[in-house]
């Protein structure tokens, strides 16, 4: 780093008094040159800090009480952040191994590693989670963020039961966030190649309220306390309808933004997250795209989501069989992103 002029004048060097009067007067205008041109860069250019230094997770409120997609606070943006798709992967406090596993194979565990996937692919990865009472849980989890910074927390309970109300909850703050072409909802225990979903959600769609995913004919009622089924069910047998598996999916700009203006008890929730959007789907009249890729039980060069259809809702023993699919080229090879 150049020294000031004030600097050098202050403390001398034996060699620079031993040089002559004219020697010594260009030194001195050199250094103060130098001095000014520093100083004008170190005002004018960008800061030191990386792009992407401010914290990446983020708390936010739930207000399940409202309409629309008010009650969310402490979001930490002035901004909506413009990303080609959020992709939120659903995850719980039992579920330390499951991320893991994510972070040491399809998804980087460093905010660097983030930032360039981001970039590369369109886009953006989050965990999300919700609260519990569990003071020694709500402490790790804590320590997690720190270390990895790759949440988004959102304050309503953690529970099996509570599924819809947090996938809903997930929908609605992602909205607030990120401005994005689509919201993709995964959960924690899939093998996903990012580049092949960001290539698949970049097609250009004749239409803009799309819902996306791998497409089954499941029932329609999974709720016990909908008596009114009953009566039904033994004259016409199950009900069915087209949905897509829980384990991935995605919906457009459009369709979030119709669930984001829509009061929380507008529609009817079920037990089941997946049969409850899928619902909405149908009561929103929009277009559903079949993808087999987003359900392959075995890596191949098109599969964009592996897991262990039908045996499992995911991949079953996440923690291992994540990491070997991860060793297998035909899984985790031959990225479209070249700096992977």
């Amino acid at each position: 780093m150049p020294m000031s002029p004030k600097v050098f004048h202050s403390r001398p060097t034996s060699r620079f008094r031993r040089l002559s009067p004219s020697v010594f007067s260009l030194a001195c205008l050199i250094f103060g040159i130098t001095g000014v041109l520093f100083g004008v860069f170190s005002v004018t250019r960008p800061s030191g800090e990386c792009p992407d230094a401010k914290p990446r997770s983020v708390s936010v409120v739930w207000d399940r009480s409202g309409a629309g997609g008010g009650g969310l606070n402490d979001v930490g943006a002035s901004k909506r952040h413009k990303v080609m798709a959020f992709v939120g992967i659903q995850t719980g406090f039992g579920s330390v191994g499951r991320r893991k596993a994510i972070r040491q194979t399809w998804l980087s565990s460093d905010r660097q590693g983030l930032l360039r996937l981001e970039e590369a692919s369109g886009l953006a990865f989050r965990f999300v989670i919700g609260k519990t009472e569990d003071k020694s849980k709500m402490a790790a989890l804590q320590k997690e963020v720190n270390v990895y910074d790759d949440f988004m927390l959102i304050d309503i309970e953690e529970e099996y039961s509570n599924l819809p109300h947090k996938t809903l909850a997930f929908f609605k703050t992602a909205f607030a966030l990120y401005d994005s072409d689509f919201y993709v909802k995964a959960d924690d225990d899939i093998y996903l190649r990012p580049d092949r979903l960001s290539l698949l959600l970049a097609k250009e769609r004749p239409h803009t309220r799309t819902y996306l995913g791998c497409m089954k004919n499941g029932p329609v009622v999974t709720d016990p306390n909908m008596k009114w089924y009953e009566p039904l069910s033994h004259l016409f047998g199950e009900i069915y309808f087209l949905h897509a598996y829980g384990p991935i999916y995605a919906l457009s700009a459009d369709v979030v933004s119709s669930l984001v203006a829509l009061r929380n008890d507008s529609f009817r929730i079920f037990s089941n997250e997946d049969v409850t959007i899928g619902s909405w789907m149908l009561a929103m009249n929009v277009n559903h795209e079949n993808n087999h890729a987003l359900c392959a039980s075995d890596c191949s060069s098109s599969s964009i989501a592996v897991w262990d259809i039908p045996r499992c809702s995911g991949l079953c023993n996440p923690e291992v069989k994540m990491l070997e699919l991860h060793k297998k080229e035909i899984c985790s090879g031959a990225s479209t992103f070249s700096d992977e």
